[in-house]
């Protein structure tokens, strides 16, 4: 099997490691590190045409889309009108993510479990809805409902800061047009997990579950990121709160989608709360999550290309083997992210690293002969092990080994 895989990230990186195994991988536009799995052409994923051309020229048999943009964009749409193979939503499964005001109320529709919310587009009444939430003793999340790579998201203790983030966002537009439109939403409180569930029509089958960190740093403080390393297994998720959630987030959507007439072939990623003993759907992606996919995919065993080829082909979604192995990703950042951070730092990677170790590159590129920081995550750091603390153990010190100027990272992934 040929495979063509989109994107330049973390997430891209383990897909063309891990497709590499059973595959032949070509990425666009990859980076510094994908370019030493696999093959890479400077494609922009945002160009459609020349998406498809390449796809044709390389006589790929699937192309596997890994951001989001050019789903909700519909570059899978183009890519079937072309008589190729597309891992992903079209158009109108993919604006679950690119819209978070339809989202959540397919979620209303569909009978899933998700904090009480309201949809926005005047500041006015969002700060009034907002101060209603307060007078009940809530707190609230206010979210760009655009795409906003993760960060469009801001929990508010105090109107005054709910007040501050509704400002920012869709006055001063600090996430762009993501922001035109806000959810603003009761704060749920309790343990959140991630379920990447593959889909292809009415099939599905869901992969290990992660748990992801958001914030910047340790303790679950500072600003949303697009995420700072996850875990895997869920050792505290009982196997009935995860057949729960399968049975009242995942299965309603599905149902409400091909009510819709939406052909769903991808992923659905559920971002979860456990609240009082019960799950609750905090946001839908359709999308490989990241930094959770470095760390699933460290647990796969064989058949993973299997999977997603018949999922591209509106088959029954095969399962894949899952490894016994626990799985941990660190991710080192650049200084200052999620805000501004500079470039163009060198890397220094050890030319060996213990074997349990992958290390996943997300915003690095080739300066002359060097491989330099390009983005705010830098790399994930991966590592197995017969369970979360040895695996832990052995990616730190691995992180430990792994110098560029200004880098930042948790020290509490799995902790």
């Amino acid at each position: 099997m040929r495979v063509l895989v989109i994107g330049s990230g973390g997430r891209e990186h383990a897909l063309c490691w891990k497709l590499g195994q059973e595959a032949e991988v070509l990425c666009a536009p990859g980076n510094a590190g994908i370019a030493e799995t696999c093959d890479v052409e400077k494609v922009a994923p945002e160009d459609s045409a020349a998406v498809v051309e390449l796809a044709k020229r390389s006589e790929v048999d699937l192309v596997v889309i890994g951001p989001e943009g050019p789903l909700i964009a519909g570059l899978a749409d183009e890519l079937r009108s072309a008589g190729i193979a597309a891992f992903g939503p079209g158009r109108d499964g993919a604006v679950l993510e690119g819209s978070k005001a339809f989202s959540k109320r397919m979620m209303i529709e569909a009978g899933v479990p998700t904090a009480e919310y309201g949809d926005f587009t005047d500041v006015d009444d969002a700060i009034a809805f907002a101060a209603k939430m307060f007078d009940r003793g809530k707190s609230v999340a206010v979210k760009a409902s655009g795409a906003a790579l993760g960060k469009g998201v801001a929990i508010c203790h105090t109107l005054e800061e709910a007040r501050a983030a509704l400002q920012a966002t869709m006055v001063d537009r600090v996430f762009g047009a993501a922001g035109e439109t806000v959810v603003v939403e009761e704060c749920l409180y309790g343990k959140e997990f991630s379920l990447l569930t593959l889909v292809s029509g009415d099939s599905s089958w869901s992969l290990p579950v992660a748990q992801d960190y958001k914030r910047a740093f340790n303790g679950d403080r500072g600003p949303n990121t697009g995420g700072m390393g996850a875990y895997s297994p869920v050792e505290w998720l009982s196997n009935g709160l995860l057949h729960e959630t399968e049975e009242r987030v995942v299965a309603p959507m599905l149902a409400a989608m091909k009510k819709r007439g939406i052909d769903f072939r991808g992923v659905l990623y559920s971002g979860l709360m456990v609240s009082d003993g019960k799950p609750f759907c905090l946001e839908y992606n359709v999308r490989f999550g990241d930094p959770e996919t470095q760390t699933i995919l460290r647990r796969l065993g064989s058949g993973f290309a299997e999977a997603l080829r018949a999922v591209a082909a509106g088959e029954p979604v095969p399962e894949v083997e899952v490894l016994p192995e626990a799985a941990i990703t660190v991710v080192m950042a650049s200084e200052g992210y999620p805000g501004k951070y500079p470039k163009g730092k060198k890397l220094l990677v050890p030319s060996e690293l213990p074997g349990e170790v992958v290390v996943f590159h997300a915003g690095t590129s080739l300066l002359m002969h060097d491989v330099v920081t390009s983005g705010g995550r830098v790399l994930g750091v991966s590592a197995t092990g017969g369970d979360i603390e040895s695996a832990r153990a052995t990616a730190y010190r691995a992180v430990e080994d792994i110098q560029f100027a200004g880098r930042q990272y948790r020290t509490d992934i799995g902790a």
